[in-house]
């Protein structure tokens, strides 16, 4: 049985096409912390936790609008909506609330 973190790391890899490197990138830790969280070896701290379920919440939200692959190069991309900042840099920055408020612009067909 795989554990809860294993399952939102899952969500990640289907709805974004990130790989765990990618995860490891974009939250700023090693790539075998995140092999160890999907293995149910260690489980994230708190901060890095809220982070996880951030980006997995975003994940979802984009698969709205994007394949898989676009949503991947969405987050790693420069977004003018977001002052030409990356979604992953502000993500990574604990500024998940930036990046859904332009999705919820982009839901809305808000364009700033």
């Amino acid at each position: 049985m795989s554990s809860a973190i294993a399952r939102k790391l899952e969500t990640i890899q289907e709805k974004s096409a990130m790989k765990s490197v990618d995860v490891a990138n974009l939250m700023g830790i090693r790539p075998e912390t995140v092999s160890r969280w999907n293995q149910g070896k260690a489980f994230p701290r708190p901060e890095a936790q809220k982070l996880l379920l951030d980006l997995e919440y975003i994940a979802d939200q984009l698969s709205d609008f994007y394949e898989p692959a676009d949503v991947r190069l969405w987050l790693f991309s420069r977004q003018k909506l977001l002052k030409s900042e990356t979604p992953s840099d502000l993500i990574q920055q604990g500024r998940a609330n930036e990046v859904i408020a332009v999705i919820d612009q982009l839901r809305d067909g808000v364009y700033i």
